[in-house]
């Protein structure tokens, strides 16, 4: 056994000579030694390989040497702590330490707050925040532009949307500064500077999120209230409440829920969502055309008296078409919901994620407007679409139970799109406090906050209740943050080659979404102001 402690200690011991002594003595020059090969295998002595000496040569016998003082360690650095399995390079270290490194600030708010989500995390708040109500009017759009021009204007949409999705997520992680961008605003502030990056991207990122909000509380209201109808009958006896009283519970069960602390946390509240959403499209869609076509439907795109009236028209239809894809203003905020290292960045299982959900956005889309043009024709009403369109036709032919599903999985959507939505808000709210006062906020104002916002934005809809019908001008507004503002972005940030591919493209897509937002609004502003909006302040039908 002293052998074996002998033959150990030689080994964790230099190969080089002994050049000093501590205490004095006279130095005695050990040489390479190797382990006999009969200690190969022996569990003190395979930890590591065996040393060899550096010329080559064959390995010598075995030989006792006296024991000698052991040379002064390196003093202990934090370098040196670096783990053997991601060395020897040490800038990746730093790297992957920055990214995953949270800023004290960040670790405060709800958006940054808790970093474990993964891949179906992604998909559900992709999904959920990806698909809307704001679909169910796309059928109204191919009334002006008709069949072709309808479908190509979609897959382009689609297609073009998707695109400035993936520059998104791969602009999510900056490598080379180490930095993290976790929401929308911060990376266009890090971009275009802060002043003008507020100016472009502000105003439509507000609208997208309180905008939206206010939107569901509309819409999910009265949806409850048709509900409430749908499974009373005829025969209810009890006196039904009225549209406000309605849009109130919504927004008192839509705070309730918005008290989930964090965005990781609602992941469940996403799933159902995203599962009510491709539900209420898949019925309304596959119940119409069951019905079959009505009659005397017509297919020819809707004309106005002068071109410049039929110009507009169709630029309002692109409009709704633009607004029907929504989601990327929170894209950077889910995928900040995940850890991130120079190993495993980030932008891997989001992409998957990102690939699942918009597959199943496009098997809901695509079909609902061919469906439901196919079904309806020009006599798709504008205010509603296809949630309008099937309880006006088919509220006698279909039964109670289908009706009632649909009206219950359209409302149960819009109160959980409404806590993917409004994180954004209550994120910017919580970090004027913790910005001026350098700690996270207390529950209770967290709490505040949130009630605070649900009931402006109740406010807001029953004072603005026709908010709905301005879907073109609001698609118009919003575009660049989907269309146009990702390319700029990527030019800014990644600084492609020059005359390149990547180069000409985002160049010719950024300038398309920004000429396009530009016409869009004022086309939009011209189709109110001619065919007018059923304008009815503090009054909601």
């Amino acid at each position: 056994m002293a052998g074996a402690g002998e033959a150990k200690e030689i080994w964790s011991a230099p190969i080089t000579p002994r050049t000093a002594s501590v205490m004095g003595t006279p130095v005695v020059a050990s040489p390479p030694v190797s382990c006999p090969p009969s200690q190969l295998h022996s569990p003190s002595l395979t930890r590591s390989p065996l040393l060899h000496p550096e010329n080559g040569e064959a390995p010598r016998p075995k030989t006792k040497t006296p024991r000698t003082p052991r040379t002064p360690r390196t003093p202990l650095r934090l370098s040196n702590l670096t783990p053997r399995f991601i060395t020897p390079l040490g800038s990746p270290v730093r790297k992957a330490l920055r990214f995953t490194k949270l800023d004290p600030q960040d670790a405060w708010l709800p958006i940054t707050e808790s970093r474990n989500g993964n891949k179906y995390y992604a998909a559900f708040h992709t999904l959920c925040s990806g698909i809307g109500t704001q679909a169910l009017v796309l059928p109204v759009a191919l009334t002006v532009l008709g069949w072709t021009w309808g479908i190509i204007s979609l897959t382009l949409a689609f297609i073009w949307q998707l695109y400035t999705l993936w520059l998104l997520v791969n602009l999510h992680e900056s490598v080379e500064q180490g930095v993290r961008y976790c929401r929308y605003l911060q990376l266009c502030g890090a971009t275009f500077g802060e002043k003008l990056g507020k100016l472009l991207a502000l105003f439509p990122i507000l609208y997208l999120s309180a905008g939206t909000c206010t939107t569901l509380i509309i819409i999910g209201g009265s949806t409850a209230r048709t509900f409430y109808e749908v499974v009373c009958g005829d025969s209810c006896t009890a006196k039904p409440m009225t549209t406000v009283e309605w849009y109130l519970v919504f927004t008192c069960a839509a705070v309730v829920l918005s008290q989930l602390p964090n965005l990781n946390s609602i992941a469940g509240i996403s799933l159902i969502g995203a599962v009510t959403a491709v539900g209420y499209c898949t019925s309304i869609w596959i119940t119409s055309v069951a019905q079959g076509a009505l009659a005397g439907v017509n297919y020819d795109p809707i004309r106005g008296g002068s071109s410049v009236e039929n110009a507009f028209s169709v630029l309002n239809a692109l409009g709704i078409v633009a607004f029907a894809f929504r989601g990327h203003n929170l894209i950077l905020e889910i995928q900040s919901t995940m850890p991130s290292s120079e190993k495993h960045p980030s932008h891997v299982p989001m992409w998957k994620g990102v690939k699942v959900s918009y597959a199943l956005i496009a098997a809901c889309l695509f079909p609902l407007t061919i469906g439901g043009y196919w079904a309806y024709g020009q006599l798709i009403p504008s205010n509603g679409g296809m949630l309008t369109a099937l309880y006006m036709f088919h509220s006698h032919d279909v039964s109670r139970f289908v009706l009632g599903l649909t009206s219950f999985f359209v409302v149960a959507n819009a109160l959980c799109s409404f806590q993917i939505y409004g994180m954004p808000a209550f994120d910017d709210m919580e970090s004027q406090y913790t910005t001026r006062m350098k700690k996270p906020c207390p529950w209770w104002l967290r709490a505040c906050i949130r009630v605070f916002f649900g009931f402006m934005c109740f406010f807001i809809g029953v004072a603005v209740p026709f908010l709905s019908q301005l879907a073109g001008l609001i698609g118009g507004v919003a575009l660049p943050v989907t269309f146009a503002y990702p390319c700029f972005m990527w030019l800014k940030t990644k600084k492609p080659k020059k005359y390149s591919a990547m180069w000409g493209l985002n160049w010719f897509l950024g300038t398309l979404g920004v000429c396009l937002s530009v016409i869009l609004v004022v086309s939009s502003l011209y189709v109110i102001i001619d065919t007018g909006v059923n304008v009815s302040f503090f009054n909601p039908q």
